[in-house]
């Protein structure tokens, strides 16, 4: 195979800048949590940070995944949309130099898609997306010679925010399916579960063969509290769960078996691309010739050295010498 991943999702340029909780009450969003605005809110926001340090990297939740599979020493490809602009020109860029084969054409008209990442004291991170064309990625996108080649197909539920895009995902989905390629999916955010449900729903009992989702998540997903609980229900339905438990960890099934999942102490500064991490380590784990076991350890810790540090890329990656010493 060409590829360990094939990932689909919103191209976007993450901006962030550490504010006080002071800031974000003024601008009167809900913290923790990502709501899709316009360029103008964006730039209203950006007015008020008073000079705080601001950077840039190509971003968007499965293009953190597919980059940190990339970071890990994986083959990824990507299919995401971005404008014929100065941003959209350093997304792909910055896609690319780590290795990641993007061929989707950038749109003639429109902006590059940003998103606002604004990080608290707690390491709580508040975002503020502007899709701009990342949300026109279509059907036609969609490289089947890419799908055919990979051994995992990733989709982000996010693209079910709209039309266009979730076409794109279920084309993904359905040529995964032809080509027996495993798919992947991440529930991204708990407002999508209520907005999406029974879509999710189906997905998760049919294609879906990998399922990321948080602990909200899954308790929004089944009723249940207990993490095993939710766990079980879920697992019924698709054949491997990853679910996440924030710092106490994560729990993997697989064949029917409860894999516990320790997490690592460090000091939060920011959960910005936690779960993209996490995913990162486990896809490429499972992919590159790891039990579900030591995928979610590297998982795990890969997860933890993204909250120690600002930003949802690996300021210090992971060598292959790193991962044996994980692994031993």
């Amino acid at each position: 195979m060409q590829y360990d991943v094939y990932g689909v999702g919103n191209a976007l340029v993450d901006i962030q800048a550490r504010v006080s909780d002071a800031t974000l009450q003024k601008l009167g969003f809900a913290k923790g949590i990502m709501t899709l605005v316009d360029e103008e809110i964006q730039q209203k926001v950006l007015g008020e940070l008073d000079g705080a340090p601001i950077s840039q990297c190509a971003g968007g939740s499965a293009a953190n995944t597919i980059l940190g599979v990339a970071d890990f020493g994986g083959k990824a490809a990507y299919a995401g949309k971005v404008g014929s602009d100065m941003l959209g020109e350093f997304d792909l860029a910055d896609m690319r130099k780590l290795g990641v084969t993007i061929e989707v054409p950038p749109a003639a008209e429109g902006q590059t898609g940003t998103c606002v990442v604004l990080i608290t004291e707690d390491a709580q991170r508040t975002m503020l997306t502007n899709l701009g064309v990342s949300a026109t990625l279509s059907v036609e996108d969609i490289n089947e010679e890419h799908i055919k080649q990979s051994k995992y197909v990733y989709v982000e539920g996010y693209l079910f925010t709209g039309e266009t895009q979730k076409r794109a995902a279920y084309r993904a989905i359905e040529l995964a399916k032809k080509h027996g390629v495993k798919v992947a999916f991440t529930v991204s955010d708990p407002f999508l579960i209520n907005l999406f449900r029974d879509e999710f729903q189906e997905l998760i009992e049919g294609p879906v063969d990998l399922l990321f989702c948080n602990l909200e998540e899954a308790r929004s997903l089944t009723g249940k509290q207990d993490a095993v609980d939710c766990a079980h229900v879920i697992h019924k339905h698709v054949p491997n769960l990853a679910l996440t438990l924030g710092g106490d960890g994560s729990i993997l099934m697989h064949e029917g078996r409860v894999i516990p999942i320790e997490g690592v102490e460090v000091k939060a500064i920011d959960t910005t691309g936690a779960g993209d991490m996490y995913a990162a380590g486990i896809l490429y784990g499972i992919t590159n010739g790891l039990n579900w076991h030591q995928a979610g350890h590297l998982a795990s810790h890969a997860a933890a050295r993204i909250v120690s540090q600002l930003g949802a890329r690996l300021q210090n990656p992971f060598t292959q010498d790193d991962i044996q010493e994980l692994l031993n």
